[in-house]
Parts: structure tokens; C-alpha cells; sequence
């Protein structure tokens, strides 16, 4: 098969890892990649925003399949433009996608689909947590435990323009739960947590992530089946009644409170970083499972959970996540992979051949080991060997798991 991925960060960067280890793969092509997919494949200077250029690129290339890793692209539409002229893309189209795109949506769906999630309020006091409700990169939640927050958060997030989702404050660890789905069936992977806070003790503003570890150790096997079958297919079902079937990624974000597992929100891809920690512990092949899902074919396609654990760091750059860092040369990523960790490109670019910066989160790097204790240590081993101006990373990525 010849593959597009569409998209340029960590997150694309390991799906086209993972996607390059298929027997199925004839040839990989991102748009508009990075210097780390580049050397998995070829990269072409085409924005994940265009939908036009993405057509004419995938129709030149003779793709099999497309594979659309950003939200903002999904939530536009682009795999419905893609769809109408023939081409297979994994990834929902834009009725579907609104899951992410509009809380008040998703919420709605859930209503209907009878899935747990917490409780809408009607006016926003403390302790509460306020929600833009369209795409905000990660960065539209604000957890208000006093009435200055409350006044702070809605300040914070008025700017963005738009309605606000005010939603009851939960209380418990979070779980990322991804599942491969085809408009009707899904497969989970495993189960993941992340670290959205900028600082240490989850201190600070919300990021697009800052770290993340695989699998949540509570979490059996079965127990992600049975969550999957609460949570994913009963949205599935209700997705596909109003004639918007889901076929992609459908990611649930829950809070494990004492009253039992709560979802907090619906994304439409795969997340960021939880992808870097939960790829390498795949085991078969994702390409031939992205591709059943886009032909609507996923019974009888089974993905495994190799043993032990993984964590990622993520290298951002000292100013992050109020601005980025673009230029910095980048150092030390050799000796780092050297270690046996995994090294995912985010925001970089190179200049005159040289690697530099070129983003907020710069780079993300998975240690992998028999438990997450382990997989931490290797993580930071190896991140501790790479430089640039500024950076900057949490120190606490996997502890209390």
C-alpha cells in the first residue's frame, strides 16, 4: 500500500513509525511531515489545513490510503473531500469529528448514546471546569477550585470567542482510551495517561501535553474491553443512527472517580503525546487495521499488547506553552536513540542541514522497559542527553502510576 500521512508533529511521527514496520507498506508519504518522517518516507510541502492540495497530492501519489492525524483538518471536513473522489482515509468526516469540534455536541451524543460523563451546570461556580467549546489545541480547560478562578478562567477562555461548556469538577486519575473503529466495530489499544499541566505537581497552565505513560497499570485488559464497550460503542451506535458514521480514531478521555469511570471529553484522532507511549506497545500490524477500518471491515482484525511498559517525555521549549522557540540548534538526539529509546520530532525543521527548533514541543522521547518505573528511567535517561536553548520538560512523568 502507499500511504499518506497527513500532519507534521510527534503524533504523526509515530503513527508513520509504526506504519513503515507493515509487510503492506509499498511506500510512505507525509504532508507535510517533518525532519523525523522524512526519513521514513517522503515529506511534500503541502499544509494539513489544505484540502484541495491534499486531494491533488494524494490523486499524483496514487495513495491506497490516507491517514489524517491533526483534529483541526478532520473536524473541516478534509476526509469527506478526500472520500467524495474515491480515496480511503482513515479518519471521520466532519459530522462525525464534531465529537471533538463541539463539546456541546459531544455531549449531547452522549446523552442520547446514555454514556457516563460529567454533569453539565447551568451557571459556572466553584469548584467547576470551564470548557471552550470549539478546538483549542489542548488548551481550552480551565479547572476552577475557587471564584477567582472562575473569573480568571472565564476571562482566559472569552478570548478564544465562542460558547462556553461549564461542567461539574471531578475528582480521580485520568485514563486515555483509544479505539480503532470502522462506523460500527472497534478495537481498543492500550490504555494511557497524560500530563497536560506545564509543571511539575501538574502546576501551571494546560498544554497540549507534556508527557505520558503506557499502559495505566489498574487497567486489566479486560477492563478496557468493558470500558470500550460503556463508552465507545454505544457512541458509535448513536454516531452511525444519525447518519455520521465514526470511522477513525475515537479517543475518550475519562476520569476514574469513585462513582465509576466518567468520560471528560471525545477526540477525534489520536492524541498527543499518549501516541508516542502507546504505539510501541502495539503489536501487529496498524496499517492493515487503519485500512479495514477505512473499507468498514474491522471484524476479525485483532491487535495485540506487548509486554511491559513505555513513557514519553516531552522536550518544549522554555517559553512554552505562551510561545514557542524557532531556530535553536538541536543536540545530543543521536545519543539519545542510541540508549534503545524512541525519539519523536514535534517541532523541528532543519536549517542548512542542521537540526533546529521550530515549536512549542520540540521533541518527544519514549523509554520503553518492563514497568513504567523502568520505561521513566530509560525515558529520562535519554532525554537528558539532548540540548537546545531553553528546554524544558517535567520531571515527573510516570510517578504515582
Amino acid at each position: 500500500m502507499k500511504v499518506l500521512v497527513v500532519g507534521s508533529g510527534g503524533r504523526e511521527h509515530a503513527l508513520a513509525w509504526k506504519l513503515a514496520d507493515s509487510p503492506s507498506l509499498n511506500s510512505l508519504h507525509a504532508a507535510p511531515g517533518n525532519p523525523g518522517i522524512a526519513t521514513l518516507g517522503d515529506c511534500h510541502p503541502v499544509r494539513a489545513e489544505d484540502p484541495e492540495g491534499l486531494l491533488a497530492l494524494a490523486g499524483s501519489l496514487g495513495v491506497d490510503l490516507v491517514v489524517v492525524g491533526p483534529e483541526g483538518p478532520l473536524v473541516a471536513g478534509v476526509a469527506d473531500e478526500l472520500r467524495h473522489s474515491g480515496i480511503a482515509v482513515f479518519g471521520p468526516g466532519a459530522g462525525a469529528a464534531a465529537i471533538e469540534g463541539s463539546k456541546s455536541f459531544a455531549k449531547d451524543v452522549m446523552r442520547a448514546a446514555g454514556v457516563p460523563a460529567a454533569a453539565t451546570m447551568a451557571i459556572a461556580r466553584a469548584p467547576c471546569v470551564i470548557k471552550a467549546d470549539g478546538l483549542a489545541a489542548g488548551k481550552g480547560v480551565v479547572v476552577c477550585r475557587t471564584q477567582e478562578e472562575v473569573d480568571a478562567g472565564l476571562t482566559e477562555l472569552s478570548r478564544l470567542g465562542g460558547s462556553l461548556v461549564i461542567e461539574e469538577l471531578l475528582e480521580g486519575p485520568e485514563v486515555s482510551l483509544f479505539a480503532l473503529c470502522d462506523g460500527r466495530d472497534a478495537i481498543p489499544l492500550p490504555s494511557a495517561q497524560d500530563y497536560k499541566r506545564a509543571f511539575d505537581g501538574d502546576a501551571g497552565p494546560n498544554t497540549g501535553g507534556m508527557g505520558a505513560c503506557a499502559p495505566v497499570p489498574v487497567l486489566g485488559e479486560a477492563d478496557v474491553a468493558e470500558l470500550v464497550e460503556q463508552v465507545h460503542r454505544p457512541v458509535l451506535a448513536e454516531l452511525a443512527r444519525r447518519g455520521t458514521p465514526f470511522v477513525g480514531l475515537l479517543y475518550a478521555g475519562l476520569m476514574m472517580t469513585a462513582d465509576g469511570p466518567k468520560v471528560l471529553e471525545f477526540n477525534c484522532r489520536f492524541g498527543d503525546p499518549e501516541t508516542q507511549a502507546v504505539l510501541p506497545l502495539v503489536r501487529g500490524d496498524l496499517l492493515d487495521a487503519c485500512a479495514a477500518c477505512a473499507r468498514g471491515e474491522l471484524g476479525g482484525v485483532q491487535l495485540g499488547q506487548t509486554a511491559g511498559a513505555s513513557a514519553t517525555i516531552v522536550l518544549a521549549a522554555g517559553t512554552y506553552p505562551a510561545s514557542g522557540d524557532r531556530g535553536s540548534p538541536i543536540e545530543g538526539v543521536v545519543e539519545a536513540e542510541a540508549t534503545g529509546a524512541l525519539v519523536f520530532h514535534a517541532g523541528t525543521a532543519l536549517q542548512g542541514g542542521r537540526l533546529v527548533t521550530n515549536g512549542g514541543r520540540v521533541l518527544a522521547v519514549t523509554g520503553l522497559g518492563e514497568t513504567v518505573e523502568a520505561a521513566r528511567e530509560a525515558a529520562y535517561d535519554a532525554a537528558g542527553r539532548i540540548t537546545f536553548s531553553g528546554v524544558r520538560y517535567r520531571s515527573d512523568i510516570g510517578l504515582g502510576v
